[in-house]
């Protein structure tokens, strides 16, 4: 029987009714036609009247009619109805928000033909599906959950200002801690905008040629404030240029959230490293922490959104950075990599298409 070959699933029959169901049809009739020959002769021997010559050849074919339309309607069913029937209904079940359906392969996966295939493939679209029904309800929950935090710290704040007997000490921090939910609900929301225009693609890379160096420069000092808060020694080792073609502005993404993350996650009196350097192909940015670091579950999920594997930092974030910056680097073809240590830091390590070569860079502390 001809084959093609599918490069996923190797070698698939083409035909579904084999080659041998036409070579019995062909025996058969030939079969009958012969049957036939005898009988007309065996009616003219023994001289019987017309009626019952004619009668018998017809009632002979009649059978023959009736015993191959019966065979041919058994096999179109068990190889064409029943097959596609239980596909529509399978359809139908998940067109009504049944993802657990599975249907079953009609042949060993060596005897695979179409048919086969397409069960396969309609599996395999059934489980992409339930997948992102899945994550459409994590992710409803999660933006929910993430909402109600700080939308009950506006509600219980706004309740105590509206006491009478507060002093102006307590209206500050009352004021202070309304303005901190408020800022976490508005960076929650921005962010939420901003992955789900990256994720659909709708937000178009603005690619051009500049200095990443200045920009790594710029984003360290823009959170000289935190790390000076937290008595943090920071090192550097940058390059004087590196020229990179790329989104300014979704690169700024990158920087700032693991910068921050950085920043969060260590405790005060430790280190955070930004080393930059550049091969003929690369630039390659790592951005290291003396911090509590992660265990291997959590690096599995880093990049998962709404995903926190230290709670006890929750209130600092919405678990989307990292999300962003993965789906930043995807648009831009760049990667990370993430290498950590528990109670030793983290590392993340981005690698970018470098423009063209670069001179030398220079080291120091800030």
């Amino acid at each position: 029987m001809k084959k093609r070959h599918d490069k996923d699933y190797g070698p698939v029959k083409e035909s579904r009714l084999p080659p041998s169901l036409f070579a019995i049809f062909f025996l058969v009739l030939l079969l009958m036609t012969g049957i036939h020959t005898g009988l007309v002769i065996l009616v003219n021997h023994m001289e019987w009247n017309k009626f019952i010559q004619t009668i018998v050849p017809m009632v002979y074919w009649g059978m023959v009619a009736a015993v191959l339309t019966l065979f041919t309607r058994r096999e179109i069913r068990a190889v064409y109805e029943e097959p596609m029937h239980k596909l529509a209904e399978a359809t139908s079940r998940v067109a009504n928000g049944d993802f657990s359906v599975y249907v079953s392969t009609i042949h060993t996966q060596d005897k695979w033909d179409y048919l086969d295939v397409m069960i396969v493939d309609f599996n395999k679209m059934v489980e992409e599906l339930g997948s992102i029904e899945t994550l459409k309800t994590d992710f409803v929950s999660n933006v929910s959950h993430e909402m109600k935090t700080p939308i009950a710290i506006i509600k219980n704040y706004a309740e105590l200002l509206k006491a009478e007997h507060i002093t102006e000490e307590q209206r500050k921090d009352y004021a202070e801690s309304i303005e901190g939910a408020a800022m976490r609900l508005s960076s929650l929301i921005s962010n939420i905008l901003k992955l789900n225009k990256l994720e659909n693609q709708r937000i178009t890379p603005e690619v051009k040629l500049y200095d990443v160096s200045r920009q790594l420069c710029e984003c360290i000092l823009q959170f000289e404030d935190a790390w000076e808060e937290k008595e943090l020694e920071l090192e550097t080792e940058i390059e004087d240029a590196a020229m990179v073609e790329a989104d300014e502005s979704l690169l700024e993404l990158v920087w700032n959230n693991l910068l921050s993350n950085a920043i969060k996650f260590t405790e005060p009196g430790g280190t955070i490293t930004v080393k930059q350097t550049t091969d003929d192909r690369f630039i390659k940015v790592v951005v290291s922490d003396t911090g509590c670091g992660m265990d291997c579950d959590s690096m599995k999920h880093i990049f998962d959104k709404f995903y926190q594997g230290d709670t006890s930092h929750s209130k600092e974030g919405n678990g989307l950075g990292l999300a962003l910056v993965k789906r930043v680097l995807e648009l831009l073809d760049g990667d990370i990599q993430v290498f950590s240590e528990q109670a030793k830091g983290s590392s993340f390590v981005v690698t970018l298409p470098a423009a063209g070569a670069h001179d030398g860079g220079n080291g120091g502390k800030l």
